[in-house]
C-alpha cells in the first residue's frame, strides 16, 4: 500500500489556498466542463477500499468524511458490492409503478427495525425531508383545521431543495439568491421555552435534528428532546426527527432518537442508509400515516438497484456487533481528539458514536483541511472553526490513529503557516 509521502516544506496559509486550483499531475481531465457548485482539491480519486481512497497519481488517503457520513460500510464494501453486482444482473429498476422485491423487504425491515407502520424511499435525504414537510402539512389539513405551519430549531440544515431551504437555518444556504417559503418558524436550538412560545394553532410539527451536524455537530440534550416530544403529545401536534446525518447506527444505535429514549411520529433517513449509492426512507408512525394513492411519486425511487443497497447496508448495521463497535472506536476517537484538542489548544468537542465535532480555537478549519490534505488524510469543516469527522462505521482504531497522527501534522502545519504570517506581518 503506498501510504503517500509526508515530506515536504511547510507551507504557507496562502500556499494551502492556492493549492486547491493546481492540475493534477496523473491526470488530463479537467474541471473546465463542469459547473461550479463546491470547492473540491485538485485531486482525481480513482479508487478506494474501506477507509483509503487513492488518486490518479496513486497516491493514498485516509478519508475520515466519507461523502459526509454517506459511506456507512466504507468505499467499496464488499457486501454492498455483491448486492449491487447481483442486482444489476437480475433487475435494476421495473419502473415505478410496479413493485419490486427490494422495495417491498426494505420497507418492511425499516418498519420492523425503527417501530414504524410505514415506509418510503427516496434517492436523497432532501427529498425525503421535503416529503416530511409535505405529510406533515397533509396531516394538519385532516387533524388540526389546516394547521401548515412548521418550527424549526436555528441553524439546522434539512437539505438543497425550496422548501427544505427554506426550512434550514445554515449561513450556507440562506441570504444568498434561495427564495424562501411561508410556513415556517424558527427557534434557537435547545430551548424549550422558546418552543412553547412559537407554537401556535397553526403549528402542525416541530422539525429537528438530534444532532446539527452542519451547524457544527451540536447535539441536542436529552432534557430538551424529551420536552419536545412531550410538548408534541400535550399539544397534539407531530414530530419530525431529520435523521439524514445520525440515522443508521452513526450515533452507535440503529437511529439517535433510540439513543435519547424519544419516539417521533415522522423520521427521516437518507447518506448512510444506501451506504454511498443514493437512498433515503420517510418514515411514518400510527397518526401520521396519512399519504393517499398518487401524492408522492418518483421515476426512480425504491428502484431495485438502490434497494439492494438500502438491505445489504441496513442488515451489516443491524448486526449488534457492528453498533458496539461504533461506539467502542467511537470513545477512541473521542479520547485521541480531545488529547489533541488539549495539545493543540483547541476548543470544545461534541457529538456521539462516530459523529464528533471539534471545535478550533479560531476560523482556521479551511486552512486544517487543505493541511491535511498534505499529509493525505480526508476530512470535512462544515463550519469556519469546526472540524467533522465521520468516518465508515467499521473503523479500525489503527485507522483512527492513524489519522490522529496525520491530524497532529496537519495542525502544527497550520500553526507554522500563521507564525511565519505573523512575522511577515511585524516585519
Amino acid at each position: 500500500m503506498n501510504l503517500f509521502s509526508l515530506r515536504r516544506s511547510p507551507p504557507s496559509l496562502d500556499d494551502l489556498v492556492m493549492d486547491a486550483s493546481l492540475p493534477t499531475q496523473g491526470s488530463n481531465l479537467s474541471s473546465e466542463y463542469l459547473m461550479p457548485s463546491v470547492e473540491r482539491p485538485k485531486q482525481v480519486f480513482v479508487r478506494g477500499q474501506g477507509s483509503w481512497l487513492w488518486d490518479s497519481d496513486d497516491r493514498a488517503y485516509l478519508d475520515f468524511s466519507q461523502g459526509g457520513g454517506a459511506n456507512s460500510l466504507g468505499h467499496s464494501p464488499s457486501v454492498l458490492v455483491n448486492a449491487i453486482t447481483a442486482q444489476a444482473q437480475s433487475l435494476i429498476n421495473p419502473g415505478f409503478g410496479l413493485h419490486n422485491r427490494g422495495t417491498l423487504s426494505l420497507a418492511e425491515q425499516l418498519c420492523a427495525s425503527t417501530g414504524s407502520d410505514q415506509a418510503y424511499l427516496l434517492n436523497t435525504g432532501s427529498e425525503a425531508c421535503e416529503a416530511a414537510i409535505k405529510l406533515a402539512r397533509k396531516w394538519g389539513q385532516q387533524h388540526r383545521g389546516g394547521a401548515s405551519r412548521i418550527i424549526v430549531a436555528n441553524n439546522g440544515c434539512h437539505g438543497r431543495s425550496l422548501a427544505t431551504i427554506s426550512a434550514s437555518d445554515s449561513s450556507a444556504l440562506i441570504n444568498r439568491f434561495e427564495p424562501q417559503l411561508p410556513g415556517f418558524s424558527r427557534v434557537p436550538f435547545n430551548d424549550l421555552p422558546a418552543l412553547h412560545e412559537a407554537v401556535d394553532e397553526r403549528t402542525v410539527a416541530i422539525m429537528l435534528e438530534p444532532i446539527q451536524s452542519e451547524a457544527g455537530v451540536i447535539p441536542a440534550t436529552a432534557h430538551y428532546l424529551k420536552g419536545v416530544e412531550r410538548l408534541c403529545r400535550e399539544l397534539g401536534i407531530l414530530l419530525i426527527f431529520d435523521e439524514v446525518q445520525t440515522g443508521i447506527g452513526r450515533c452507535g444505535t440503529l437511529l439517535a432518537e433510540q439513543s435519547y429514549g424519544v419516539t417521533a411520529d415522522i423520521v427521516v433517513l437518507g447518506k448512510g442508509l444506501g451506504g454511498g449509492v443514493p437512498l433515503a426512507a420517510l418514515l411514518a408512525r400510527g397518526k401520521a400515516c396519512c399519504f393517499d394513492t398518487g401524492e408522492i411519486t418518483g421515476t426512480h425511487h425504491g428502484n431495485a438497484l438502490m434497494t439492494a443497497a438500502g438491505l445489504s447496508v441496513l442488515d451489516t448495521v443491524q448486526d449488534k456487533g457492528l453498533l458496539k463497535h461504533v461506539a467502542e472506536t467511537g470513545q477512541h476517537l473521542r479520547e485521541g481528539l480531545a488529547r489533541l484538542a488539549h495539545r493543540y489548544g483547541h476548543g470544545e468537542l461534541r457529538g456521539q458514536g462516530l459523529l464528533w465535532g471539534l471545535t478550533l480555537s479560531d476560523d482556521s478549519a479551511g486552512a486544517v483541511v487543505k493541511a491535511a490534505l498534505y499529509e493525505g488524510l480526508l476530512l470535512n469543516a462544515p463550519q469556519p472553526d469546526c472540524l467533522r469527522f465521520t468516518p465508515a462505521l467499521n473503523v479500525s482504531n489503527a485507522n483512527i490513529d492513524e489519522m490522529l497522527l496525520r491530524l497532529a501534522r496537519a495542525f502544527s502545519r497550520v500553526r507554522t503557516a500563521q507564525l511565519q504570517c505573523r512575522k511577515g506581518i511585524a516585519v
